[in-house]
């Protein structure tokens, strides 16, 4: 899929307040741990993730992503009123309905013609937001669209350091909760529009994707507990990637060496590494923000790219190739130029 007429008019984030360290969650799982395997460092020994943020009590995900959305907006210069559609890819919502798009959509003030709902599918859903919006703008049916992402792990990460710290825990129990102590918090907005509105020179140039259903039933989540099966998950995950990495060289044109950043979702190192090997891509190419930030779902990718272009990694003109794994199992890979 080739888009020839999108832009990537703004991107912001908003970072979650408080800082937890794996070494306090460790603590607060206390002698329990010991028992179960939950040494002290095993966290950031075993995923490279050191800390990850957390919202006060008790903020709702329609709350952030307004935040990021209003942020887009200030900062591509954009009213309310021009805006044509508006998607939320968030794993976390304020309820099962109404749809938080639609929360977001009334707290922003946009105009009743704004087309608003919530997709999702796990860590995928801003990049599958960026191709629903993209695709249609390119036919015309918008000007403006706004992809909006909010997470937040206070609340599944407290009731696993709870169960994990309860007596009756096991060490199976840890494996199958393990994923959960490495879940971030953060939001993520990005503004698209048709390129001759455009003030940016960056443009959303297209993408491509594979499923692999087969492996739905590796990581399972609920708003207190997600059960991952990380071992087979990694193995699966990365054998779809791989296939995919080979139909976005056919389809995008994509060369190893023209690729001047690579925007991974984040998940932890061994995650990271062994990916990158198996893709046979350079990891100085590949920004990394899962160490103080943690997994923070689908806000992770956007989050990411933001990083990287403050971090001074990105410049005019880059090729800048974005891949997500999601659980179900999918995989994504996109690329924008800057």
């Amino acid at each position: 899929m080739i888009f020839n007429h999108v832009a990537i008019e703004s991107l912001a984030i908003v970072e979650a307040p408080h800082r937890v360290t794996s070494a306090e969650i460790e603590a607060r799982v206390g002698t329990q741990g010991e028992r179960i395997g939950l040494r002290p460092g095993i966290i950031k020994m075993l995923t490279g993730v050191v800390a990850r943020r957390w919202w006060d009590p008790g903020v709702m995900p329609s709350e952030v992503a307004t935040m990021a959305g209003q942020a887009a907006l200030e900062q591509a210069g954009i009213l309310p009123e021009q805006v044509g559609l508006i998607v939320n890819t968030s794993v976390c919502r304020d309820y099962l309905e109404p749809s938080v798009a639609s929360i977001v959509h009334g707290r922003l003030g946009l105009p009743p013609s704004c087309l608003n709902f919530d997709i999702s599918n796990a860590c995928l859903a801003f990049l599958n937001g960026m191709t629903i919006a993209a695709n249609m703008i390119e036919r015309g049916q918008v000007d403006y669209a706004l992809i909006v992402d909010g997470e937040g792990s206070r609340e599944i990460t407290e009731s696993t350091i709870a169960r994990l710290a309860s007596s009756h825990s096991t060490e199976q129990d840890l494996r199958d909760d393990f994923a959960t102590l490495t879940l971030g918090s953060g939001a993520a907005a990005m503004l698209l529009c048709r390129d001759d509105l455009a003030s940016s020179t960056r443009r959303f140039r297209g993408g491509v994707s594979l499923a692999a259903t087969e492996w739905n039933h590796l990581c399972r989540g609920t708003a207190e507990r997600m059960v991952t099966d990380a071992s087979q998950l990694l193995k699966s995950g990365v054998s779809l990637a791989k296939r995919t990495f080979h139909l976005a060289m056919d389809r995008l044109g994509w060369r190893r060496e023209e690729l001047d950043e690579l925007i991974l979702h984040q998940v932890g190192s061994i995650h990271m590494s062994t990916l990158l090997g198996e893709l046979e891509l350079e990891p100085s190419r590949a920004h990394v923000t899962y160490s103080e930030y943690g997994n923070i779902g689908p806000a992770a990718i956007p989050f990411t790219l933001q990083k990287s272009f403050e971090a001074g990694r990105i410049f005019p003109g880059d090729r800048i190739a974005l891949m997500g794994i999601g659980s179900g199992l999918n995989c994504a890979m996109m690329e924008v130029t800057w």
